[in-house]
């Protein structure tokens, strides 16, 4: 089984995590493909980018963003991914470093539970990127307003005057949407949410709508601004700059332990339900 794996280059013990993994993977009988900061630490690993299509699952060592690389690499294809965590939240990820061997063994023994999770395909002119929490216009670093026109399949919902909007997958409503006062949705819904980000009247509120709409964003009045996807990708804006956001036809393919469900990460991870660290 050929095995990509991609880590956090900053964390301060992932050469011995990486070991961990190498060594795994020689008992397993997987062939290892993984990125630099994977194959500067083990030279005898094969080189993640120039083997992607062929790739049967993929691994992130890191947090959340770890993962969301990984499932802009692993989506488009079709590869399932699964995230190893080595950062505080690790809300995507399927189990702590504690577990790494774990997860190998039932990725080998295919007894991972999967699930597809939905992706976005984000354009702006000749851009397109790949998503799987959200897509964000947003005013960057100057502290002012920046004044959108918002659409939904072609039919206007109004202008808004805000710090920014959000359009996140179900998967990235428990993310920045969050954080800007979105709703939690279960991520086997078919949905999008469209949150703004600090609105000047409080007659905007989050507005969620089917997985099969496009939602397009206009850049008004001399406004200049910034589209950023899944926190890692993106450009810069300008007056008349339109960003479209709508359902990829590449769904995540998400890996998760047999033992987690998406209740029990919300427990763990967000004390959902006022739960303390010794009961989740």
């Amino acid at each position: 089984m050929k095995l990509g794996v991609l880590a956090r280059p900053e964390h301060p013990e992932i050469s011995s995590i990486v070991g961990r993994v190498v060594a795994a993977a020689e008992d397993l009988g997987f062939e290892l493909h993984g990125d630099e900061t994977v194959s500067g630490i083990a030279p005898g690993v094969g080189a993640l980018a120039a083997t992607v299509a062929s790739l049967e699952t993929i691994l992130t060592l890191g947090g959340d963003g770890t993962l969301l690389a990984g499932a802009r690499l692993a989506g488009p294809h079709g590869i399932p991914v699964i995230g190893c965590n080595l950062g505080d939240l690790g809300f995507l990820t399927a189990g702590p470093v504690e577990r790494l061997e774990e997860m190998l063994g039932r990725v080998k023994a295919r007894e991972c539970v999967e699930e597809p999770r939905l992706a976005l395909d984000v354009h702006c002119g000749d851009r397109t990127w790949y998503a799987l929490n959200d897509a964000v216009v947003h005013k960057g670093g100057l502290a002012r307003l920046l004044r959108v026109r918002v659409w939904v399949d072609g039919d206007e919902v109004g202008q808004y005057s805000a710090d920014g909007i959000i359009v996140s997958t179900a998967t990235g409503s428990t993310a920045y949407s969050l954080s800007a006062g979105g709703p939690i949705l279960h991520p086997g819904l078919d949905a999008l949410v469209a949150s703004p980000i600090c609105p000047h009247t409080l007659a905007i509120r989050p507005l969620v709508v089917g997985a099969e709409s496009t939602i397009a964003i206009e850049i008004l009045r001399g406004m200049e601004g910034l589209v950023t996807v899944d926190g890692q990708a993106g450009g810069k804006l300008v007056q008349g700059n339109r960003v479209t956001v709508q359902r990829s036809p590449n769904d995540v393919r998400l890996l998760r332990l047999p033992d987690d469900n998406f209740f029990s990460v919300l427990r763990q991870k967000l004390r959902w339900g006022d739960v303390r660290p010794d009961e989740a």
